[in-house]
């Protein structure tokens, strides 16, 4: 159970939806993914009122802007090119799996193998599948990519950290 003056019983699990919300929205078009999850550990940190979770909070800030700057950088900004929404969910999906599975090299691994698998269904062939992924990393990956592993390491370090002081 939560102790006095930190976050309240029915506020970790909100805290935490909106920390998945983020997350899922580093994959999702038109859901503000780092705002919201730098957003719920600012609410923590503003409950908590512990070193580490300001600790927590000026890391994640730094992170996430350092996100936003990368993101504005001509060779990682959203290309014109379609891509497939599909193929960047089940990349997403399994490199966040991955990196709670793996920690943090999983994410990577998985967003890459999730994209693969993804084309390898619907291409049929080894060649076509690893041309797609490549055209897809090129086009819109590694943007999303880049913005959901700052979104899982602000995640998995609220996680770390919850768990370490409860």
């Amino acid at each position: 159970m939560w102790t006095a003056g930190t976050l309240g019983a029915w506020q970790a699990p909100v805290v935490g939806l909106v920390l998945l919300l983020g997350v899922c929205g580093a994959v999702l078009p038109g859901v503000p993914g780092p705002m919201a999850v730098w957003a719920a550990v600012f609410w923590w940190a503003t409950a908590e009122r512990d070193p580490a979770a300001w600790w927590l909070l000026g890391g994640s800030t730094a992170l996430l802007l350092l996100n936003a700057a990368l993101q504005l950088l001509p060779g990682v900004a959203h290309r014109r090119q379609r891509v497939g929404r599909r193929a960047l969910l089940s990349a997403g999906a399994v490199g966040a799996v991955g990196f709670f599975a793996v920690p943090v090299l999983g994410g990577v691994l998985g967003f890459l193998l999730g994209a693969y698998a993804w084309e390898r269904a619907h291409l049929g062939s080894r060649a076509a599948a690893l041309a797609s992924t490549r055209s897809l990393m090129r086009a819109r990956g590694w943007a999303v990519l880049t913005e959901l592993m700052a979104c899982l390491l602000v995640a998995g370090g609220w996680l770390v950290s919850l768990a370490a002081t409860h």
